[in-house]
């Protein structure tokens, strides 16, 4: 009572307050990120090492498991995962909820640096991160030249495009993908190597002898301190082909001599297509904290400036901008809650019929929405789907506070009471009922704030921005509406004239109610039966998911052909995809096409934290269709499918989120469904895998089903005969060394750079040989290694005369290469074949671990996760020591909907006891709450009839719907329970309780569910918030009308009229 009295008494005071939270609002908005998404907050670290060359036995042996048991030492781990291929290894740390995680971070970093002391020779510091599902590119930077090679493109977008990108505000400058790392490379013929009877280990020991960094120092001479450079590292590249192998007796051998030296790249990992052709592009990415349409807006501006540091013959653009999904999916949002404000505003001025009383309701709209901008901005919220779904929801609520001041204002009006004093009692006299129901809409949402993970991360901002409108709108209700009241509405009110058609419904309704009484014993059970019933029906056969689908017109597929296929035949595939996918589209319909094939390169392992590819048989594609195509995604992508399984019958796909709204929903899963089997020991896990992937195919709304990992990666293994070459005086480390060219190449084993005097940058220089020179078991067999015991007195080949037969190697080994006097080949000391071996280790928690993936199609996500639970029964108890969990987005669903339910549930017990406290009699919280079944079927119902299905949106509608189901239900019973009070009977009360609140209940469920139309009958993700609101609402309503007078009379019947005080003052003594 005291706000009302305050206000009214200072109007100006609250008028220049209400000015200045709207000047602080205008600030917060101008100042707040815009995103798709909050926050998540996962408590993830990602330890990226590379390591060129290393097999995935290698990584995982040698890396992955050394840096898994140095994490242990950190405090707050909640599991590890690892993925270990051919030259990548990626470990995930999870943290348990809360974790401070800076103090993660500095001691992952402290004990990923430990590791690496315990690891292979050349391995460099890995990459630590902290990752997050909104760290995702906004977009991608395409260089693309007709002139250029791609060689080049990779240079200048390295050297001169990607530290621009990285002062970028908000944005990360990953490396750019499509080519690799200028290289100096010192590409030796394997020929040659024979016939100067040299093997690689010499050549890559005379480059790091031949040219070598060293600091130049200085020379004093007279008043001068010279800089005194030695070119011991060599400035010309050219130089290096006069560099010595071989120096000593005899004639020496150049680089010249064995091959060439060319300023090239490192060895070709994969190809970047931007609409079938080869080009270089840089991910765009965003911090999980940065704004994405900031990130683009500034990375737009900066463009032009990017173009003017590149060649006029090189051409830069941004591409497949992810920002356009979050701006129109803020902007559906905002249209929807600006259309909700006017058809609210519309249905009051149908109820009251005066222009003036609706203009004073609808101006506490904006008012309450721009207070609860205030509110989030202070509580470090930004503008993003949840909040933006928080303040429309709100908005049909805002009127209830507002329009019950009103309707009771002309009701003290009409009896004669003089303006100010019929405002101001009205006021007072609505206070306590509108306080109740707004802790009742705001209590339904305290529950968020004891959720944990990615739930409570989704709902407190939608929380918060409902609390905030709803606090102003009570707020605004107390101050400014009376003081607009006294100051707009008329100084009398008319007189009554002919009934109105709510009158007339006032007369029915009662009539209705009456005739209702006498059966309220058989009406009310039934009413409980049947609603319960419908509740436990519809829930258990609704479908179930955690988000609805994006509607966009982008989608990403996974091109896997035969595993270990090289990447040049890849290519042909990717292209003959692009060719099948353009033709099932049909003309014109596919805008653009931006794939990568291969795996990352060794050098960039970083890149596999954003796009990650299981080798060089594996590439993915991203395909936008032209807007207004009209395609749907689920029938086309099936039809899709078809086509390129006939197309291309040994090559699989599977199709992932494209976009960065379905990227983001999906959690940085690529798949809803996966099934993972673990254990110590793999070949159980890959036979018990096999039996579940059997079930699994039983399932018809699976789609892509496929092994998580390749099993059978193609390999050349090199034996080496220890004793035989230790006769020959070899040694297993100058056999792989001198194999490291061939292979791979020097990169990783022996560092040796040359300075480019001309942009100021170094570059690394290796050794390998041409990769097209090893292409069988015999190249490998001819090619020479190391013999250390008789290296000086080896010579050439080519030498004049016959070669001298050593006598002793002629005794013991008569059909051995090394009868000449060469180097030994590798036949010599080793036995080389074809096999078969892992193309990728995954690891949970230091466990060993198959997957088996796959889309859905048909069904929902909850019931086909049911399906494959089944199906894992179905394929028999896990041997001992495996395991088999379903993964995937299963367990964050099951997580999610478990922590709503208890949450729905949790918000029901804090408004039972907020009314038993206030009310003191357990009668009337009875009474109360027996609209929540009511509430419940209506969501339910409307789900169903939609066809939508029950997710996080539909969830935060079904919430809300209680808050305000039982706000309507406070106002009917309060009146209704005065009405007892001062001698009607409970009969009579119920009824006259309903005929009385008939008009604003009405009014306000009306405009809330006008308010939701728009938002309902959309495609975007909010469309089952609004249609579950309208559900909920309808029933609530109708409830509420008529079944609450019947509990109120049955209830009530025989109640004492007392306050139910145990103060002997209050009971006469």
């Amino acid at each position: 009572m005291w706000i009302i009295s305050t206000a009214m008494k200072r109007p100006i005071t609250v008028v220049a307050a209400v000015v200045s939270m709207v000047m602080v609002a205008i600030m917060a908005i101008t100042s707040m990120k815009q995103d798709i998404f909050p926050d998540l907050k996962i408590p993830a670290i990602y330890i990226i090492q590379g390591y060129g060359g290393m097999s995935p036995e290698q990584m995982e042996g040698y890396i992955t498991s050394t840096y898994e048991l140095y994490f242990l030492y950190v405090p707050g781990i909640e599991h590890i995962e690892s993925r270990s291929i051919q030259n990548v290894a990626v470990i995930k740390v999870f943290f348990q909820p809360d974790t401070d995680m800076a103090s993660a971070m500095a001691a992952v970093v402290a004990m990923a640096n430990r590791a690496t002391s315990l690891m292979p020779h050349g391995t460099y510091n890995p990459f630590v991160l902290r990752f997050d599902a909104g760290s995702l590119p906004v977009g991608q930077l395409v260089l693309y030249s007709v002139t250029k090679s791609v060689k080049e493109l990779e240079d200048l977008a390295y050297t001169r495009i990607r530290p621009m990108l990285a002062t970028v505000p908000g944005a990360e400058a990953p490396p750019p993908f499509g080519g690799n790392i200028r290289t100096i490379v010192i590409s030796v013929d394997a020929d040659k190597l024979r016939q100067y009877n040299i093997s690689g280990d010499e050549v890559i020991k005379s480059l790091v002898t031949g040219n070598q960094v060293l600091p130049a120092g200085d020379v004093r001479t007279g008043d001068y301190m010279r800089i005194a450079p030695v070119n011991s590292d060599l400035p010309d590249i050219h130089q290096l082909d006069y560099m010595p192998i071989r120096t000593g007796h005899g004639p020496q051998i150049f680089v010249k001599d064995i091959g060439h030296v060319e300023d090239s790249s490192d060895i070709l990992a994969g190809y970047a297509l931007y609409q079938g052709r080869r080009t270089v592009y840089i991910p765009a990415v965003k911090r999980a904290d940065a704004s994405t349409v900031s990130v683009v807006d500034s990375l737009q501006a900066a463009l032009p400036r990017m173009q003017s540091v590149l060649p006029d013959d090189v051409k830069i653009s941004y591409e497949f901008d992810q920002s356009k999904y979050v701006r129109e999916a803020i902007s559906d949002v905002f249209h929807e809650g600006v259309l909700g404000t006017i058809l609210p505003g519309l249905m009051i001025l149908l109820f009251l019929r005066d222009l003036r009383s609706t203009l004073i309701v609808v101006t506490t709209i904006p008012l309450s929405l721009l207070a609860s901008i205030v509110g989030l901005w202070l509580t470090g919220q930004t503008f993003n789907i949840q909040t933006l779904s928080g303040l429309a929801l709100s908005i049909g609520i805002l009127v209830d506070e507002a329009t019950v001041c009103i309707e009771n204002m002309h009701s003290h009006l009409a009896n004669g009471a003089k303006k100010a004093r019929a405002v101001f009692d009205a006021c007072v006299e609505t206070m306590v009922p509108r306080l109740l129901a707004m802790l009742s809409v705001v209590a339904v949402f305290v529950p968020s704030f004891f959720m944990t993970g990615i739930t409570r991360e989704l709902f407190i901002p939608l929380s918060l921005a409902v609390g905030f409108a709803m606090i102003a709108s009570t707020t605004l209700a107390s101050t400014l509406v009376p003081i607009m009241a006294v100051w707009v509405l008329k100084d009398e009110h008319k007189e009554k004239g002919k009934p109105d058609f709510i009158d007339h419904a006032r007369d029915k309704l009662g009539d209705f109610l009456r005739l209702l009484l006498p059966m309220r014993a058989i009406i009310i059970p039934v009413y409980l039966v049947v609603a319960g019933l419908l509740v436990v029906t519809l829930y258990e056969n609704i479908g179930k998911e955690l988000f609805p689908e994006s509607g966009s017109t982008q989608f990403r597929v996974r091109i896997s052909a035969p595993t270990g296929m090289r990447v040049e035949a890849l290519e042909t595939r990717v292209l003959k995809a692009i060719d099948e996918i353009k033709l099932e589209a049909g003309p014109g319909m596919v805008d653009k096409t931006l794939g990568y094939a291969g795996q990352q390169p060794a050098m960039f392992p970083i890149s596999s934290a954003f796009l990650w590819t299981s080798g060089p048989h594996q590439a993915v594609l991203d395909v936008q269709l032209k807007e207004g195509s009209h395609i749907a995604m689920g029938p086309f992508k099936d039809r899709l499918r078809r086509r390129l399984h006939k197309a291309l019958p040994d090559t699989t796909f599977s199709f992932e989120p494209g976009d960065i709204v379905s990227q983001i929903m999906n959690l940085g899963s690529p798949t809803p469904i996966t099934v993972q089997v673990t254990g110590h020991n793999l070949i159980a896990d890959k036979v018990f895998a096999g039996k579940v992937l059997a079930e699994m195919k039983k399932i018809s709304g699976l789609r892509d089903l496929q092994w998580g990992q390749p099993l059978d990666y193609p390999t050349v293994q090199i034996d080496i005969d220890r004793e035989l070459a230790g006769q020959l005086g070899v040694t297993a480390q100058e056999v792989g060394m001198s194999l490291q060219p061939a292979f791979f190449s020097s990169r990783f084993v022996n560092l040796s750079l040359w300075r480019d005097k001309d942009s100021g940058f170094s570059y690394q220089v290796q050794v390998q040989v041409p990769q097209d020179q090893i292409k069988s078991k015999k190249d490998i067999e001819d090619f020479p290694t190391m013999n250390s015991m008789r290296r000086e007195q080896m010579a050439p080949a080519e030498s004049e005369g016959s070669p001298e037969v050593d006598p002793e190697i002629d005794r013991d080994y008569p059909d051995s290469k090394m009868r000449y006097r060469q180097h030994p080949l590798i036949s010599d000391v080793a036995k080389v074949t074809y096999g078969v071996t892992n193309g990728e280790f995954d690891r949970y928690n230091m466990m060993r671990m198959v997957s088996l993936t796959a889309n859905i199609a048909g069904d929902d996500l909850g019931r086909l996760g049911d399906d494959v639970k089944e199906a894992v029964k179905r394929a028999g108890k896990a041997p001992a020591g495996v395991f088999c969990n379903v993964m995937g987005q299963v367990p964050l669903l099951e997580d999610t909907f478990f922590h709503l339910l208890s949450g729905l549930l949790l918000a029901v017990v804090v408004i039972t006891l907020m009314l038993l406290a206030y009310f003191q009699a357990p009668r009337i919280v009875l009474i109360v709450m027996s609209t929540t079944p009511a509430i419940l079927s209506g969501v339910l119902v409307m789900l169903t009839i939609t066809n939508t299905t029950l997710n996080v949106q539909s969830f935060m509608g079904a919430i809300m719907c209680i808050g305000v189901g039982i706000a309507n239900a406070i106002m009917m019973v309060v009146f209704a329970e005065t009405s007892r009070r001062q001698g009607m009977n409970a009969d009579d009360a119920g009824v006259h309780g309903a005929q009385m609140r008939m008009r604003p209940i009405l009014m306000t469920s009306i405009a809330m569910v006008a308010g939701m139309i728009p938002m309902a009958i959309s495609t975007t993700q909010s469309a089952p918030l609004g249609r579950a609101v309208i559900g909920g609402l309808t029933m609530s309503t109708l409830s509420v009308l008529t079944l609450l007078p019947l509990v109120f009379s049955l209830v009530q019947k025989n109640a004492d009229r007392g306050s139910g005080s145990l103060h002997p003052e209050d009971h006469g003594q």
